[in-house]
């Protein structure tokens, strides 16, 4: 594919720092299992880096950055109405970046970015769930409700119960895609793949590779 080496690395450097690929000795990189156990914990972890994001920006967002917020909540209704399943992805990180940024904590936003990474491709997996849009928008009006108002910890835990959820939703995706099965060819070019690496993968194909807000 006419690839320069240089960036093959820098992308797999990325992948390995995401949790997403491990180098194995003698056999280069391959995708990092990931069982049910430690995406649950994955998640525990999220729910909590997210919770305190949520909790300083309702206590730190200015005037502005919470009439921008409630924008893009507002705005996101009409994706969920329409059925815009990816269209509603794309603002759904938007909506979650706004309120590390609001956080006014570095430290705090790059640390939690860092965590997303790891679980993007499930969150993503989680709006397959039907009726998953419309829950999402519903906890997301929780959190902004809270922000707006100004009540941290009310913010803190409607994010908590939603990232909890969302484990929930990714959980409920894993397990149907084991009862299913891959498809043949799948199974022929990784035999050892499991549902939970099988998304992992999608994570990669989706641009994980590049720079972007997860």
């Amino acid at each position: 594919f006419q690839v320069w080496r240089t960036p093959v690395r820098e992308a797999l450097r990325l992948l390995a720092a995401s949790g997403l690929v491990a180098h194995q000795p003698n056999r280069g990189a391959a995708v990092a299992a990931i069982g049910e156990e430690r995406l649950n914990e994955m998640f525990e972890v999220m729910a909590e880096l997210e919770a305190v994001c949520a909790r300083l920006a309702a206590e730190r967002m200015s005037p502005r950055e919470r009439m921008d917020l409630e924008a893009l909540h507002r705005d996101s209704a009409a994706l969920v109405r329409s059925g815009d399943r990816e269209g509603y992805e794309g603002v759904n990180r938007n909506f979650h970046a706004a309120l590390y940024r609001g956080a006014h904590n570095g430290e705090l936003e790059e640390t939690v970015l860092a965590a997303r990474r790891r679980v993007a491709a499930f969150r993503r997996a989680s709006f397959h769930v039907l009726g998953r849009l419309a829950k999402s928008w519903a906890e997301h009006d929780q959190v902004v409700r809270a922000i707006l108002c100004g009540d941290g910890e009310g913010a803190a835990r409607a994010m908590r119960a939603h990232v909890r959820i969302v484990s929930v939703a990714s959980a409920e995706v894993v397990a149907t895609r084991s009862a299913a099965g891959p498809p043949d060819h799948a199974a022929d070019a990784h035999p050892t793949h499991t549902p939970t690496n099988r998304i992992a993968d999608e994570e990669e194909r989706h641009g994980v590779l590049a720079s972007r807000q997860p």
